[in-house]
């Protein structure tokens, strides 16, 4: 029996209510097979940790999610509660930075039964992964920025040599891996500002010796704001996007809203020892505790997680796992039955995460929906 240990960080808004049902659809997926032995535990983090203690990421916390096998966030930070100089707590970016999470992966594709958002678009077409890399760039200042006199505020950005080489590395692993399973020439898109900051076009120099690494894989260009345009246009030009941490924060939010909203949008955050799986979305406060959350985006992230972890540790049931609660989405997707609020549905929360378990146990993923493709395409 392969056992597991999962840290969950539930956190803060609708964290609880989102990680409540994804732990359902992991548990249940992860039932199917004896030779899985899942231990859960639940971490304190957050904007709401800070108020009860003092701090919103414990060293014990942290110390937990280094020693598990994989981390399960909710979302985390809260609006009003902020540090003294104005900016918002943010203990999963922190996370990134102690575990050396480097490679944000988010993976953007449109499900049948998910409504369209462009119109005179085919959904079908939107089916990308950005890779953001996750510990240097802009959020290098994160908590080190200067404020001179009242008058003169000033934020670092950093690119590293190693930094660049191994998220980009990344990127082109990733298309390689869906090259293999779609059956599809992979590529992989730069996106920079190579044209005004000399770090960016030393990102895009780096990114260019990585890719002779990777002769069966395309490569491409694109500046982030005419990039931020082809997406809405042609989503269909891109695979893989790389980009530095601020522009890949603000493309795989971007991105999303083409294939349905952030809703239904899986991600993780992976190093070399350590990898946190999470909903790209936020905490949004406003609607905690009502039931009407969208959970997909964290079962998802758990799909991813099974995926990523399967594979690190070679056990096929692991990944299968992964698999089959990926092919429950899709079919309770098109068949009418997962769509919240958001996705023009009347579904809760509640019953979302109910009818992920109903089609796992009821085993409708066995039929081979999803089976030929990764949770973490």
């Amino acid at each position: 029996m392969a056992r597991y240990q999962i840290a969950v960080m539930p956190g803060d808004g609708i964290g609880p209510d989102v990680i409540h049902e994804g732990v359902r659809a992991l548990r249940a997926a992860c039932d199917r097979f004896p030779s899985i032995d899942l231990e859960l535990e639940t971490l304190p983090a957050g904007a709401g940790e800070y108020l009860l203690n003092g701090k919103p990421l414990p060293d014990s916390t942290v110390e937990r999610a280094r020693a598990a096998d994989a981390v399960l966030l909710g979302a985390m930070g809260l609006p009003e509660v902020r540090w003294p100089d104005g900016t918002e707590m943010a203990p999963q970016v922190e996370l990134r930075f102690k575990l050396d999470l480097y490679a944000g992966i988010r993976p953007v594709k449109w499900f049948p039964g998910v409504p369209p958002v462009l119109a005179g678009k085919k959904p079908k077409d939107v089916d990308l992964v950005v890779v953001r890399e996750s510990t240097e760039g802009l959020f290098a200042s994160l908590g080190a920025g200067v404020v001179l006199r009242n008058e003169v505020a000033v934020d670092q950005q950093v690119i590293t040599r190693i930094g660049t080489e191994r998220v980009c590395r990344a990127a082109f692993e990733w298309a390689r891996r869906r090259s293999a399973q779609r059956g599809k020439p992979g590529h992989v898109t730069c996106v920079d500002k190579a044209n005004i900051f000399r770090s960016m076009a030393f990102f895009r120099q780096v990114f260019n010796e990585v890719a002779e690494n990777y002769p069966d894989i395309g490569r491409g260009y694109e500046y982030v704001d005419a990039c931020a345009m082809k997406l809405v246009r042609q989503p269909e030009r891109f695979d893989v996007l790389v980009a530095e941490n601020m522009f890949g924060d603000i493309l795989s939010d971007l991105a999303p809203a083409l294939a349905g909203g952030l809703g239904i949008a899986p991600s993780a955050d992976i190093g070399d020892d350590a990898a946190v799986f999470q909903p790209t979305h936020g905490t949004a406060p406003d609607i905690a505790g009502r039931g009407i959350a969208n959970p997909l985006a964290t079962i998802l992230s758990a799909a991813m997680m099974c995926d990523w972890l399967g594979d690190r540790r070679q056990d096929p049931d692991l990944s299968a796992a992964g698999r089959l609660i990926l092919g429950a989405v899709e079919s309770g997707l098109a068949a009418g039955s997962l769509l919240g609020p958001d996705l023009g549905g009347e579904r809760t929360t509640s019953q979302i995460g109910d009818e992920v378990v109903r089609l796992l146990e009821a085993g409708v993923a066995d039929q081979g929906i999803g089976s030929k493709q990764s949770a973490s395409q």
